[in-house]
C-alpha cells in the first residue's frame, strides 16, 4: 500500500514540524539597555498629557511603581507617601519607636461602623434641610401659624413643641371652665401646629 492510497487521504502525518520563531513587529522597549518589544503604554507625567513611554511587560511594572499619580503633590511628599505605603504608616514590630518626626498623612478608609456613619449622615443631612427651611421665604399661612403661637419665624423644633403644649393647657376647657374664646384659640393653636408640622417646621 503507498501513501497515494484513497485510504491515507484526510489522514495527518504525526510528525511535528519545527515552528517558526515568531518574530514581534513594533517598537521597541524604551528602557535602557533593553531589547525587547514595547506594547505596553506609560504616562510620561502630568505635564504632558496624551504622551506616552512603550515599555515591555517587565519594566512597565517598575515603571508604575514609581510612577506619582497625584500632579498637586510635590515630589518629597510623592515619594512619603510612596514608601509609607509600601511598608505602612506604622512601625514594624522589632523597631524601636521614638517620638513621631513626621505627621501621618490622613487614610482614606472610612472609621467606624457603616450604621453609626450613616446616622451621622443622617443628622447632617437633617440639620441642613432645617436650616434652609428657616432660610427660605414663610409662606402666608405659615406665617400666621407662627405668630397664632407666638413665636419668631427662626423658632427651633423643640420651641415650637414646647409653646403648643403651653397653649393646650392653658386652653383647654377643662381650665377655662368651657369659656367660648379660649376653645377658639385652642383650635387655632391646633391648626397652626398641624400647619407648621406639614411644612416639616416641627
Amino acid at each position: 500500500m503507498t501513501t497515494d492510497s484513497k485510504i491515507f487521504v484526510g489522514l495527518r502525518s504525526t510528525k511535528k514540524k519545527p515552528v517558526a520563531q515568531r518574530v514581534e513587529s513594533g517598537p521597541k522597549c524604551q528602557w535602557d539597555g533593553c531589547e525587547k518589544h514595547g506594547a505596553h503604554r506609560a504616562p510620561v507625567g502630568c505635564d504632558a498629557d496624551g504622551l506616552y513611554l512603550l515599555f515591555c511587560q517587565e519594566h512597565v511594572k517598575d515603571y508604575n511603581r514609581g510612577y506619582n499619580y497625584q500632579t498637586s503633590l510635590s515630589d518629597p511628599v510623592t515619594a512619603r507617601y510612596q514608601r509609607e505605603a509600601a511598608s505602612g504608616a506604622r512601625a514594624t514590630v522589632g523597631t524601636a519607636t521614638t517620638q513621631a518626626k513626621e505627621i501621618p498623612l490622613p487614610l482614606k478608609t472610612r472609621s467606624g461602623s457603616a450604621k453609626a456613619l450613616n446616622a451621622r449622615k443622617a443628622a447632617a443631612e437633617r440639620q441642613a434641610a432645617a436650616a434652609d427651611l428657616q432660610k427660605r421665604k414663610l409662606k402666608v399661612l405659615e406665617a400666621k401659624a407662627f405668630e397664632t403661637l407666638d413665636l419668631s419665624p427662626d423658632a427651633t423644633p423643640e420651641e415650637i413643641r414646647r409653646r403648643y403644649k403651653e397653649r393646650l393647657k392653658m386652653h383647654h376647657p377643662d381650665a377655662n371652665q368651657g369659656d367660648r374664646d379660649s376653645e377658639d384659640k385652642l383650635r387655632a393653636s391646633i391648626d397652626a401646629h398641624k400647619i407648621l408640622k406639614l411644612n416639616g417646621f416641627c
